[in-house]
């Protein structure tokens, strides 16, 4: 081997090796959402908000014995401090004029995916604007990856819009929407769908290792061509986005639903099925054929979020299209890191014994604790 050639490989371990510890250092994937829709009629603006209690727990002291259980009586008794903390941490204003958020209506509610704060409020002091500005600040300064998903009704027409710690105020045009920052911000919540969180970059991850290997005589050898590896990772990720695709579309249309405690968990199943197949072969040359079955699970994810928002089936096209354009991307973006470098190390002992073995032992293990925690409620790790 010549010393250009190991040079070029040492480079691409660190590389490889780099790109490993970046996905076992980022940030947990999580569901901490809230609902805001702006309803503009004829003479007033009204509002209705859906917080999870989950995240306002930390903030609101309900468990008033510390016995562990949060109470529909205890829950009733923070009312006050919910609606004034909630709103406190939203400002609109109408053409440039401030409005004043007056609360007409409040409860807990049972959602999909837990207990909800609902507050329904209308918004005094102005007038019909020409433009409306939100303002958006409840929950970054302690979880940066809290989302506020905005659904902001006129008549006939509806714009949608994503709160986050990095866009945290969004004006919007009454008269003329702009689809242009709808469909790039939708597009943008795509590609951090899938940068995010462990269980959609492992699962990802798990299938695209062994994409460099072939498996014969009961042991793993590297590929010949550049070509086979590169067809393999191509059915992967085509077959995981038609997947992704299809529940997504059809689950924030309201056609199916499933239960969110559900949903996670087969997540985490499909990270621990990915990983077993790579240290004991289930799946011999179908890895796509899990990247398509599991794809349809994590699919229901973001969909479900939108159709809690209550987005009408009208307002939803171009926020699905944008957000699997941004899943492709996303994908895409982790393949380019990720093959080039897999490739060029595939025929070292490091690459078959460590990264393939090792790499998705330590997925497996994680995706096992993730798969208990989701399915008995209870936190085990700290992402």
């Amino acid at each position: 081997m010549s010393i250009r050639l190991h040079w070029l490989r040492c480079l691409a371990l660190r590389l490889l090796f780099a790109a490993l510890l970046w996905t076992l250092t980022a940030q947990a994937h999580k569901t901490s959402d809230s609902y805001l829709s702006l309803h503009v009629g004829v003479a007033e603006i009204t509002g209705k908000w859906d917080i999870a209690l989950a995240d306002l727990s930390p903030v609101i002291p309900f468990d008033a014995n510390n016995d562990g259980t949060i109470t529909g009586e205890e829950m009733r008794a923070q009312q006050g401090k919910v609606n004034a903390y909630a709103l406190s941490q939203l400002q609109l204003l109408g053409d440039g004029v401030a409005g004043k958020l007056r609360v007409t209506d409040a409860s807990f509610e049972q959602h999909n995916d837990g207990i909800f704060a609902v507050i329904q409020f209308t918004v005094d002091g102005l007038t019909i604007p020409r433009t409306l500005e939100v303002n958006y600040q409840i929950f970054f300064e302690h979880d940066p990856l809290h989302r506020g998903l905005f659904l902001l009704e006129q008549g006939e027409q509806n714009q949608t819009a994503l709160f986050t710690t990095s866009h945290r105020k969004h004006r919007f045009e009454l008269a003329t929407p702009d689809r242009g920052r709808e469909f790039i911000m939708f597009g943008k919540e795509g590609v951090w769908h899938i940068w995010t969180g462990y269980d959609h970059i492992l699962f990802l991850l798990a299938l695209l290792l062994p994409a460099v290997l072939k498996r014969e005589a009961g042991a793993w050898h590297a590929v010949g061509a550049f070509r086979p590896a590169f067809i393999t990772v191509l059915k992967v990720v085509t077959a995981f986005t038609v997947a992704h695709s299809i529940t997504l579309t059809l689950a924030a249309m309201d056609l199916v639903q499933l239960p969110s405690r559900l949903v996670e968990s087969t997540i985490a199943a499909s990270v621990v099925i990915a990983a077993t197949n790579n240290l004991l072969p289930l799946f011999r040359g179908r890895g796509w054929w899990v990247a398509f079955g599991f794809g349809l699970i994590h699919g229901f994810g973001f969909a479900s979020s939108m159709a809690e928002l209550g987005v009408q089936q009208g307002a939803l096209l171009l926020p699905v299209v944008a957000f699997n354009l941004g899943v492709e991307v996303g994908q895409l973006a982790i393949v380019a890191m990720f093959l080039p470098l897999a490739y060029a190390l595939r025929a070292t002992r490091f690459y078959r014994h460590f990264t393939l073995k090792f790499g998705s032992f330590t997925i497996l293990a994680l995706a096992l604790i993730w798969l208990l925690e989701r399915l008995f409620d209870f936190k085990a790790l700290p992402f």
